[in-house]
């Protein structure tokens, strides 16, 4: 399985009006940040300088977080009043927390990214990066960026250990300028201090910014790509082959138990539910192959489970339960197991999508089955031409069956060849067996077959250099 960890999120804390607890001076505030994803324990991540004598403080050490989008991130952000050298918290006084989840952050349209100089030294916040080279006397002569997007207002601070950073001044400008600048055409910046500026008639500046080299290089993550407007279209593949059992039989796979469930619904509902949130419309196109439907009663392999051919789409994800509930008494389970009808069928969309020359769709294609599959090789080059266009392959495989050739599929020991040669650009299917979170928390499957999902959609639009649709790092937004 490929490495989780796909899109880093930076946090940047401040703080107002802050409770005063110390007694002849200000509080000393320092944020600790807390994770909690598995709903019981929670435990400390990181924590920002100590600023002292403040009420009011914008700390600099930002909060660098992997951000998973299968998983629930519940975060808290306590603040202490530091008086002493122990790394304990209990013996400082607490300010307040607040608590929220990663996924409220990312979602939020009104994320700001302002740029920091501290003495030469780059602040890291946001998502700016910037090298500098210092001469002389700590004056910042020349920078080097990369920047996705950069605020109107540059602050530049004095950097001191403990937090108590000084500020030099600020100074306005946009990316559309900074971008113009050249050795041969450098642009300068007066560096305002407006407290000193007040107090001195004769204050002309702090000094004067020189930006000589302005590089853009836009390197879009998978919260870009959702955030500009890529929408994730979710498909349903079921195995209806014969090798399933009677429905009607409490051996079978499709029988549904009591309490309504069986180990298609589970997988439905568990990957479903991070999915549908990635879709606008939320209305799912749900098929079944290997089975005999009415009313001629020919074996098909991509049938629509609510038999609209010319509608097969399902309102959510109960939709899909629904369609799968009504569809099971009126089929006759046969076979074989083939896999390369549907693939290709979602392949035909995902295609069509490649049209449009922006990162505005990406195809995501579950398949549940329960046994070993009859159409390896037509499956094989189905991955392979599948893997030049936007779209992924989950296969969960239900049952005790030998899925050996789906771990094939998987492509993590290794490429995976067409029966011509061929090999897949990109390793796009997830494969894993159900038997194994049988005993696990409910999230625990949807967890590990979605995992590699945002990688897959990031891999696919930066090997062909796609942008999202609202990319705030275009041209038209510079």
């Amino acid at each position: 399985m490929a490495a989780q960890c796909v899109t880093k999120v930076e946090l940047n804390v401040s703080c107002s009006n802050l409770m005063d607890t110390d007694v002849g001076s200000k509080s000393d505030p320092l944020c600790v940040l807390f994770l909690n994803t598995s709903g019981q324990q929670w435990y400390e991540v990181e924590r920002t300088e100590k600023i002292k004598n403040c009420l009011n403080p914008k700390f600099s050490k930002t909060f660098i977080i992997d951000y998973y989008f299968e998983v629930v991130q519940k975060l808290k952000f306590g603040v202490y009043d530091i008086d002493n050298k122990t790394i304990e918290l209990s013996d400082d006084d607490f300010l307040g927390e607040c608590e929220c989840t990663l996924g409220q952050i990312v979602s939020s349209k009104k994320l700001t990214r302002p740029l920091v100089l501290k003495n030469g030294k780059p602040a890291g916040k946001g998502s700016i990066t910037i090298s500098a080279e210092e001469i002389k006397d700590n004056r910042v002569v020349l920078f080097e960026m990369e920047a996705r997007k950069l605020d109107n207002k540059v602050e530049c601070y004095d950097y001191d250990n403990d937090g108590s950073h000084d500020l030099i001044g600020t100074f306005q400008t946009t990316m559309t300028k900074l971008k113009d600048a050249s050795r041969n055409s450098p642009i300068e910046f007066e560096c305002i201090n407006e407290k000193k500026r007040q107090k001195k008639k004769s204050y002309k500046n702090s000094g004067v910014i020189v930006v000589k080299h302005c590089e853009i290089t836009v390197e879009c993550t998978f919260l870009d790509y959702i955030m500009g407007g890529c929408q994730l279209n979710f498909t349903v593949g079921v195995d209806f082959t014969g090798s399933n059992g009677d429905p009607r039989s409490p051996d079978s796979l499709h029988y549904i138990s009591p309490n309504g469930v069986n180990e298609y619904l589970t997988a439905i509902w568990s990957v479903g539910l991070v999915i549908q949130d990635y879709d606008a419309d939320k209305m799912f196109p749900a098929f079944g192959f290997g089975a005999q439907i009415p009313p001629q009663w020919q074996v098909s392999h991509e049938f629509p489970m609510n038999f609209n051919p010319s509608n097969p789409y399902c309102n959510g994800i109960q939709g899909i339960v629904d369609a799968y509930r009504a569809c099971l008494p009126q089929i006759k389970l046969y076979g074989p197991t083939n896999f390369s009808p549907i693939i290709n069928h979602v392949a035909r969309f995902a295609a069509a999508a490649t049209q449009q020359q922006t990162a505005s769709q990406y195809f995501v294609l579950l398949i549940i089955t329960d046994g070993v599959i009859t159409d390896l090789d037509e499956t094989r080059h189905a991955i392979v031409n599948a893997a030049k266009l936007p779209m992924s392959i989950i296969i969960v495989g239900v049952g005790g069956a030998d899925f050996s050739a789906m771990e094939f599929l998987d492509g993590d020991g290794g490429s995976l060849r067409s029966p011509s040669g061929e090999v897949a650009i990109r390793d796009i299917v997830q494969f894993v067996p159900f038997r194994q979170f049988q005993n696990a928390p409910k999230e625990a499957l949807a967890q590990c077959v979605l995992a590699e999902v945002p990688q897959q959609v990031v891999g696919y639009f930066n090997t062909y250099k796609l942008l999202p649709p609202k990319n705030p790092a275009t041209k038209e937004e510079l």
